[in-house]
């Protein structure tokens, strides 16, 4: 067992390592530090499953961070939630295939409402339908799961997290997020007295 815990270690790590880094990341950052820190919008992250939890995660660690960002899920933005949209705002959608069919119908959905909204994909599929919609698209380098079947969402939503986490550092670092901004967000918990500290104050 601990053979085969060492392989799955090991595939995710190359996974990681096989993440394609090229000028889409830089042209992502642009367009949100354009739309969000610029023009007042925010990020939009929103994925289906698996891709929503990690859009969740992706939209929350940006607010924390000095960018704001929410959550849409799209079964929801067609109940009413797509109100939260707004003209200034940027897209970032999650789909491992590219093809998923409440994520396709989100950007109809968002373009109807507010036309010409810049679309960030995280896709493992350059050629889908979603990828060739977008001003920017994020590979994810089509990973094998580590699943056993090949099917459940793990290798895939790790390397959708740590492209995440590139944009969220990069972020960042084009803002010149700092401790004492970490904290006037961040007041609770053990972060928050360590950013305190950091930046100084009590």
């Amino acid at each position: 067992m601990l053979e085969d815990i060492k392989q799955v270690l090991r595939q995710e790590a190359e996974a990681i390592q096989n993440i394609p880094v090229t000028g889409a990341f830089e042209k992502a950052i642009d367009i949100i530090e354009e739309r969000v820190h610029r023009l007042k919008g925010k990020l939009v992250a929103s994925g289906m499953g698996k891709a929503g939890q990690i859009a969740l995660n992706i939209a929350t660690t940006f607010s924390s961070t000095g960018t704001p960002a929410v959550f849409l899920h799209p079964s929801d933005a067609q109940h009413g939630d797509l109100g939260v949209v707004q003209p200034n705002d940027v897209l970032l959608l999650i789909s491992n295939s590219g093809k998923t069919r409440e994520i396709l119908e989100l950007v109809e959905l968002a373009e109807n409402l507010h036309p010409n909204l810049p679309l960030i994909v995280i896709t493992s599929n350059k050629d889908s339908q979603l990828a060739q919609m977008a001003d920017v698209c994020l590979e994810t380098g089509n990973p094998k799961e580590v699943c056993i079947l090949g099917l459940t969402p793990s290798t895939s939503t790790t390397v959708m997290t740590v492209i995440g986490d590139v944009l969220v550092v990069m972020m960042m670092k084009r803002i010149g997020f700092n401790n004492e901004e970490y904290a006037k967000r961040h007041h609770g918990g053990y972060l928050g007295h360590k950013s305190r500290l950091q930046a100084g104050l009590k």
